[in-house]
């Protein structure tokens, strides 16, 4: 008989509703229910994509004997942190203090009202790898919440003060003014520890960190330093040609278990793919690399293909599984090859390092990793061809399963690197399917034009929004606004930005991460500014303020940025890689403000040319701005007073409070941005 996650409205929680574990939603009747029968709660978190969750519920929650350890001694709560991301914020804070590290799964015992007082993450069912075994954890946890009471409640009250850090930055570290200063300081010791021979961040595992090479780029755009330009370069030559790059299907890995970008953990993340859209179309505006342009094409493919829902949002992820073995949809071996390309096998096995030996598990895992660039054009075409043909095939394997919950931030995120890559690349129709995934969202989980939902499945909502719902999906909004002009899209930024004022504020500068009045059951209300694998929700946020700002000429904007920046800027100036989306925000601010004000009718060839050549320039922190035929920029703005010239569409460069003499030519325009 299924649990209680016959009904769930994550995927994930719906793979184990038939598990003989009498697993419980997160919610009220839990909490209650341990309560009534004075026994821990056994928190399990993990995601769809995860391969090492699925290993421990196959070994462990599928199993009988276990299943009934936990169900006599435990109230077991199953949570997906997709849809619930506060409650692994907060329990992964207890791991991380309890064993300096976090991940997943996560198996966290808390007391019935909420405090950790032990954890862990994958537990096997024997002892290996030296971890105890599964059931002899589950009865020593047992027997201390029973016979030792005290330990419990010491351990708690010790964790409960610890946490409280997660919402007091000032617990974190001191306010502080971040300056340019800052931001040199921040990419030179970024630079100290890149892997000079693979790219990336030195050690194994491996994980892209493209805020942080975002951080890079902005530093050598500013600077002119070459080893930064290098840096990034190298790193996204060798992720793109590497194992962690589908180079059949397209679309990036979340990570490598390696040093040298080969072994991926092969499951698919919708935000690691929107991240690296963004920054290879931004990288590509200056070095047009024809390695960045493929892969930009061949991943936004992926997700036109291959993540849309029937509604038109995008879904979460893809396993890392099929047929309960991890990669096994995408790896190959050699004779397999030889089979299906025949006299073209040579070239290809030479280009994609297949060998009847393999070089991983005794499969082969395509790569390019010995070459940084792509060949010449007629060996790209032969190779394609070849590409395809075995794309074909394996679409008749066992493909991994999709989770087709959706969740606005990360949805946000491929909206906005969807309009970054179609103005760059010159793809409207990449334009039109951000466009459709926007309204989707807004019209699946948005509430009367200023609240979000977090997640839906189906089209059911699922919990609340969070600091990172409102913030990615207030910059989609203002990307499609710089690229349209319409002003819909920056008044639902604006109301967006209201509610993140009104819901997530914090007295003493920044935003919590879930809303005010949200889970009372969480022992702290998280407030934080450090990116995960995504950028943070109040680095984003500052960046929004910043654009706002830009586009408006509202000083308030400019103030609460600051003000964010400030309440962050001890810990951002300490670790750069882990506050890299919040000190490239704070650049859009305090940088020479880049704003390109243009006249004009939209879809009309004079005005789309002058965009496309605004989008064209190389800095990520420019501002553009298409003004109505006979309107102009608002007061305080710098462009104020500047209109359409001699009824051509027109175009001005700002910087800061000054602006160029008009323009009206795609030419002239990109005269004045190189030399801005």
């Amino acid at each position: 008989m299924p649990n209680a996650l016959a009904t769930a409205t994550s995927p994930y929680l719906r793979q184990h509703q038939d598990n003989p574990v009498d697993w419980q939603v997160w919610g009220d009747a839990a909490f209650a229910r341990a309560q009534a029968e004075n026994k821990p709660i056994l928190l399990s978190v993990g995601y769809a994509a995860c391969h090492w969750c699925h290993v421990m519920a196959h070994e462990s929650f599928e199993n009988e004997a276990t299943a009934r350890l936990m169900n006599e001694n435990y109230v077991c709560v199953k949570v997906d942190r997709e849809e619930r991301p506060d409650v692994d914020l907060v329990y992964q804070s207890a791991l991380s203090a309890f064993e300096g590290h976090g991940g997943w799964p996560l198996t966290m015992f808390i007391t019935p009202d909420g405090i950790p007082f032990w954890g862990g993450t994958y537990f096997p069912p024997v002892a290996r790898w030296g971890k105890p075994p599964f059931d002899h954890v589950l009865r020593s946890i047992a027997q201390v919440f029973r016979d030792s009471p005290d330990k419990v409640r010491s351990s708690a009250a010790e964790m409960a003060r610890a946490l409280q850090a997660l919402g007091e930055p000032k617990a974190q570290g001191d306010a502080q003014l971040l300056s340019r200063q800052t931001l040199d300081r921040a990419a030179s010791s970024l630079l100290a520890i890149m892997d000079a021979d693979n790219g990336g961040i030195r050690g194994a595992p491996k994980f892209p960190n493209l805020t942080a090479l975002d951080l890079l780029w902005r530093g050598h755009l500013r600077s002119g330093v070459a080893a930064l330009q290098h840096a990034v370069v190298h790193a996204l030559e060798r992720m793109s040609q590497g194992g962690i790059y589908d180079h059949l299907g397209g679309g990036y890995a979340r990570y490598c278990v390696d040093e040298a970008w080969l072994v991926p953990h092969f499951e698919k993340m919708l935000y690691d793919n929107a991240l690296f859209i963004d920054l290879l179309s931004t990288v590509w505006r200056t070095n047009h690399a024809p390695l960045f342009e493929a892969r930009v094409r061949e991943t936004v493919a992926w997700a036109l293909r291959e993540m849309l829902t029937p509604e038109g949002a995008f879904a979460a992820s893809f396993d890392a599984d099929s047929e309960g073995e991890e990669g096994k949809f995408y790896v190959w071996d050699e004779a397999e090859i030889d089979s299906l390309l025949g006299s073209h096998a040579p070239a290809f096995k030479k280009a994609y390092d297949v060998t009847a030996a393999g070089n991983w598990e005794h499969k082969v895992i395509l790569n390019r990793l010995h070459a940084p660039t792509l060949g010449d054009a007629q060996a790209e075409a032969e190779l394609a061809l070849s590409r395809a043909k075995l794309f074909t095939v394996r679409s008749e394997r066992v493909a991994p399963g999709r989770d087709d919950k959706v969740l606005a931030d990360w949805n946000g995120l491929m909206i906005a690197a969807l309009v970054n890559a179609a103005m760059t690349f010159g793809e409207r129709s990449w334009m039109v399917a951000a466009e459709r995934a926007f309204q989707a969202v807004v019209r699946i989980h948005g509430t009367s034009g200023e609240h979000l939902a977090h997640s839906s499945f189906k089209g059911q909502r699922g919990a609340n929004g969070f600091l990172d719902d409102y913030a990615n999906m207030t910059r989609a909004a203002l990307a499609l606004h710089e690229a349209t002009g319409e002003a819909d899209y920056r008044t639902q930024a604006q109301e967006w930005i209201a509610t993140i004022d009104a819901k997530f504020g914090a007295p003493d500068g920044g935003y919590f991460f879930a809303p005010a009045g949200g889970d009372a059951r969480l022992v702290v209300r998280p407030r934080h500014a450090n990116d995960s694998p995504q950028p943070s929700g109040n680095g984003t946020t500052a960046g929004v303020l910043a654009r706002l700002y830009l586009l408006t000429g509202e000083d308030a904007f400019r103030a609460r940025a600051e003000r964010l920046t400030t309440a962050f800027g001890g810990m951002a100036g300490k670790y750069p890689v882990a506050f890299a989306t919040l000190l490239n925000s704070f650049e859009t601010l305090v940088s020479a403000q880049q704003i390109v004000v243009i006249g004009g009718q939209g879809q009309e060839q004079a005005t789309d040319d002058l965009l496309a050549a605004a989008f064209a320039g190389p800095r990520p922190d420019r501002v553009v701005q298409l003004i109505a035929a006979g309107s102009g920029p608002p007061a305080g703005h710098p462009a104020a007073g500047k209109t359409q010239v001699g009824g051509k569409a027109t175009a001005y460069v700002c910087t800061g409070q000054s602006c160029s003499l008009p323009v009206h030519t795609a030419e002239a325009l990109s005269q004045l941005l190189r030399a801005a």
